[in-house]
């Protein structure tokens, strides 16, 4: 979960559009050489703390650490940050490096880890690259089973697509945590097709090409 270059923008990008309440990771401070920054996301924000590398130790809160590899060991077991505006945030879900895709800082009051036995070796899920995309697609209507060209656009957890890119309204948004199951379809006469499981309705989409098609279905399957 440490992401060498990856700026501040970039941090709450990934975080606020792949994380969840409790998501963080570390990064390089575009203030100083020897700073640290921690970013975490809140509910719907997210927040950034320094951790000062000191020359012998990573300096966070109260607390130091001889090595990154300890920090990250702590880190393994939920600790707790109490920022000075009274804020208490869980780290919960650390943000893996290895995906497929003026600053305001607030110095730390509390912070301490509750031990649930997780290691270094709990912290890295697998993920593909920015949670986010979008790009036409052929859609089977749902009463008459003709085709048409629709614009997608894939943002959290949510599906929507639009009557073309220029269209403002989405025809309808589909809510990801509802369908179950994206997967390749060869009951049409079309190819490079798939579709998206929902409880009261099966929707068929097909792609340009088989690689397109294909990265359609894991980013969605990765959602699910």
């Amino acid at each position: 979960w440490y992401h060498d270059n990856l700026t501040r923008h970039a941090a709450e990008a990934l975080l606020l559009s792949n994380g969840k309440d409790g998501s963080y990771l570390l990064r390089k401070s575009n203030e100083r050489e020897d700073l640290y920054s921690l970013s975490v996301r809140g509910k719907d924000s997210v927040k950034h703390f320094h951790i000062e590398h000191t020359g012998t130790s990573f300096k966070f809160g109260f607390n130091e650490f001889p090595s990154l590899k300890e920090l990250v060991m702590h880190f393994a077991n939920q600790p707790l940050i109490g920022s000075e505006t009274g804020t208490l945030i869980v780290l919960k879900h650390p943000y893996p490096r290895k995906v497929e895709e003026p600053s305001i800082y607030e110095s730390v009051r509390v912070h301490t880890a509750m031990q649930t036995g997780r290691t270094e070796s709990d912290l890295v899920p697998n993920a593909p690259s920015l949670g986010t995309k979008e790009g036409y697609l052929i859609k089977q209507g749902k009463i008459v089973k003709n085709w048409k060209m629709r614009w997608f656009t894939l943002h959290r957890n949510e599906l929507k697509y639009f009557k073309d890119q220029t269209a403002t309204e989405p025809i309808r948004a589909l809510d990801l945590t509802e369908c179950s199951a994206v997967q390749f379809d060869y009951s049409q006469e079309r190819v490079n097709c798939f579709c998206l499981v929902f409880p009261l309705r099966t929707y068929y989409l097909c792609a340009k090409t088989g690689i397109e098609a294909d990265e359609w279905i894991k980013i969605l399957r990765w959602k699910l």
